[in-house]
């Protein structure tokens, strides 16, 4: 490949994963404003409960995720990651000038689908571009994109802080800035080669129940079961870090925004020193393995040991180390390579959608979790862990340095 082409590849790989910059940072943005708007409308805590499960977190995302998929193998991946792109700007315009709660609701709604939207469209591109020796190195730099979202983010409403409402405004409006420069560059990008060439080829458009052959339903379950139950952890685990960063005796917001800001830097250099390096080299099933193992020791330590500032700090470093090249990495890159071209997007979409939607339904009943005492929840969480890396272990595939016409070759002649 010449180095103009590689030069386009890592381009376009970077303007597809800043679909996960948007996400990661629309839901700790979300989280933020959400804190501020519930004390000058006075919403119930019930109302905030709605707002999450239906935002770019949870069930919102995932509705945007299967019909974006499905929407991808039909018309192609430009259309929807280009144009998607407005459409979370419009929901995020409406966040940014909300003067009422009707204004929130929707803007949030908007969001959560467009966001939705754009993972699959975004996570196809990136596979189908990729050479087949560099798939798990470009799925990487997505996935550091996912962990810098809210780090900017964080950094942004700490130091906007003393502006109250109008700090959350503002950094609401730097994603709506970074949504509107995508939608001017992602234009001048190129239709994936391999969904044209399937399209030339005149392949057949695929029912969505081919996905439901013995085939592709393995594949779906292996995904859904490794990623979504690692997915309840992750979506849990906000109720860890205020509970930790009270009790070590983190007062400060500044503090407390270093720490969490720390915990994500972490997240990207395991992804950039471990996954982007040896994903397609190594054994995938071993790397993800030995991820699992770390994770589920981080968080047994919590169950286990009184909290102190070194469980705390070991904890930190443990899930956010194994996590870089863990479940969130593997989930986006195998859920690229296990479906064939014109189901591709379809699958993730689908995939994607069961995972957020089963997060959004959990997330009503993490307040009763909770109530059950610090420790249970902890047991309870690393069960989780254990369920996902069983699962992911049993299941992973060897699809290292193989190209994605390989893998279909090999699962049509299986």
């Amino acid at each position: 490949m010449s180095a103009g082409a590689q030069k386009d590849n890592w381009r376009n790989t970077i303007l597809a994963g800043l679909a996960n910059y948007i996400d990661a940072g629309s839901i700790v943005a979300g989280s933020a404003a959400l804190a501020l708007w519930q004390e000058s409308y006075h919403l119930s805590n019930d109302f905030i409960g709605l707002i999450g499960a239906f935002g770019p977190n949870a069930i919102g995302a995932g509705i945007g995720a299967y019909i974006g998929g499905r929407l991808c193998d039909k018309l192609g991946r430009k259309k929807i990651y280009q144009w998607d792109m407005l459409v979370y700007a419009v929901g995020m315009a409406m966040l940014v000038f909300a003067f009422a709660p009707w204004m929130i609701v929707t803007g949030f709604l908007i969001v959560g689908l467009a966001v939705g939207a754009d993972i699959p469209a975004s996570w196809s591109l990136i596979a189908e571009q990729a050479p087949d020796d560099r798939r798990g190195k470009h799925s990487g730099v997505a996935q550091v994109l996912w962990y810098l979202g809210p780090v900017v983010v964080l950094l942004l409403s700490l130091a906007l802080t003393s502006l109250g409402e109008l700090g959350a405004r503002i950094v609401f409006a730097h994603l709506l800035v970074i949504a509107l420069g995508l939608t001017l560059l992602r234009s001048r990008m190129k239709e994936s080669e391999r969904w044209e060439a399937a399209q030339a080829e005149g392949v057949v458009k695929l029912p969505v129940s081919t996905l439901f052959q013995p085939k592709y339903l393995a594949s779906i379950l292996g995904l859904v079961g490794m990623y979504g139950f690692w997915n309840l952890w992750a979506g849990t685990n906000g109720f860890f870090f205020p509970y930790i960063l009270r009790t070590v005796g983190a007062a400060t917001q500044a503090q407390s925004v270093a720490i969490q800001a720390l915990s994500f830097a972490i997240g990207m250099v395991s992804i950039g020193l471990i996954f982007m390096r040896y994903a397609d080299k190594v054994n995938q099933r071993t790397l993800f393995a030995i991820s699992a193992i770390i994770q589920v020791i981080g968080m047994a330590l919590l169950a286990i040991f009184p909290l102190t500032i070194p469980v705390a700090l070991l904890y930190v470093f443990l899930l956010q180390f194994g996590g870089g090249f863990g479940a969130q990495s593997f989930f986006q890159l195998w859920s690229s390579e296990m479906f064939p071209t014109m189901l591709r997007s379809t699958a993730q979409g689908l995939c994607f959608a069961i995972v957020r939607i089963s997060l959004g339904i959990f997330s009503f009943f993490v307040p009763m979790l909770s109530a059950t005492g610090f420790t249970t929840l902890a047991w309870i969480l690393t069960g989780f862990l254990v369920i996902s890396g069983v699962i992911g272990t049993l299941w992973a595939p060897r699809n290292e340095g193989k190209s994605l016409e390989q893998l279909e070759a090999e699962r049509q002649a299986a």
